[in-house]
């Protein structure tokens, strides 16, 4: 990529080199935004190889199948290699056209790849065969002398579950437990959730420790606010409003089962002023006014 920018004039070299390295860093994290990039470089340099490979990743990574295949043939036009064979084929999956993907898995540029294009491809053209429903096809087309192989190498984990997955999906699950393990002894960099799937057919539920801890922090916070609340009522108030709500509560003078309730001395406090006018003196005042 370095000769190729050097076709460039410095300062623009500078600036596609600049937008290649966030394309790179931000495309497992971010596709969006490692896309938005990538449109900058090919805007700036669309003459250069590896611009429309990352222009092409950039867009598979966002799912933009049809764009990305366009840039990879871009790409494999200048280059003449044909090292993007395989995502090239998946490509075509991903638009929905999995019989092409078989086609190329048996075109002469397959023998030009290397074994991790081999083994990438094989493994293109096991999923165009899931795509058609062709279970066992997929199953058959994963078997080979890589994955038979005890040697790790940086495809074993992918071939191994891809394995596993097509053996469940089969119905085959004492073969695809056995292979999801071995998966999990190949994958040491966690490329994979080998271990989730071994630990559902294990029956095993997870739990997230962290959201169950933000519960307790959350009515821990509650009940404190609850407390403070209660901490800062005088307990005078709180009595009157509790006599207060009981009187509110039974008293009802249409209800022929009321009754009164009789209130001690010790009920009033003696700040309170209780006026009391009788039924004659409220008569003769209104018939005065």
């Amino acid at each position: 990529m370095r000769q190729e920018l050097l076709s460039l004039p410095k300062g623009l070299a500078e600036e596609v080199s600049k937008n290649l390295v966030m394309v790179a860093r931000l495309i497992d994290e971010d596709p969006e935004q490692a896309y938005a990039y990538s449109r900058i470089a090919l805007r700036l340099a669309s003459r250069v190889a590896a611009v429309r490979e990352a222009a092409g990743f950039a867009a598979y990574a966002t799912q933009k199948y049809s764009e990305a295949l366009a840039e990879f043939r871009a790409a494999k036009r200048m280059t003449g290699s044909v090292e993007l064979w395989p995502v090239m084929a998946d490509c075509e999956r991903g638009l929905g056209r999995p019989e092409r993907a078989l086609a190329m898995a048996g075109e002469p540029e397959v023998q030009k790849l290397d074994k991790a294009g081999q083994v990438e491809m094989r493994l293109v053209a096991a999923g165009a065969r899931r795509d058609q429903g062709q279970l066992e096809a997929a199953i058959v087309t994963l078997q080979s002398p890589e994955l038979a192989s005890n040697s790790v190498q940086p495809w074993t984990a992918r071939l191994r579950y891809a394995y596993a997955d097509a053996l469940l999906a089969a119905g085959r699950e004492d073969e695809a437990r056995e292979w999801f393990a071995k998966t999990l002894e190949a994958d040491k960099d966690g490329a994979t959730d080998a271990s989730d799937r071994l630990a559902e057919l294990d029956g095993v539920e997870f739990v997230d420790a962290s959201v169950d801890l933000a519960d307790d922090l959350v009515e821990d916070d509650e009940d404190e606010d609850e407390d403070e609340v209660e901490d800062d009522q005088d307990p005078a108030e709180v009595a009157r409003a509790e006599r207060a709500s009981d009187v509110a509560e039974y008293y009802d003078e249409d209800d022929e089962e009321y009754e009164p309730q009789e209130e001690s001395e010790a009920d009033f406090d003696v700040t309170d002023e209780v006026v009391v006018v009788e039924d004659d003196e409220r008569d003769a005042g209104l018939d005065k006014a």
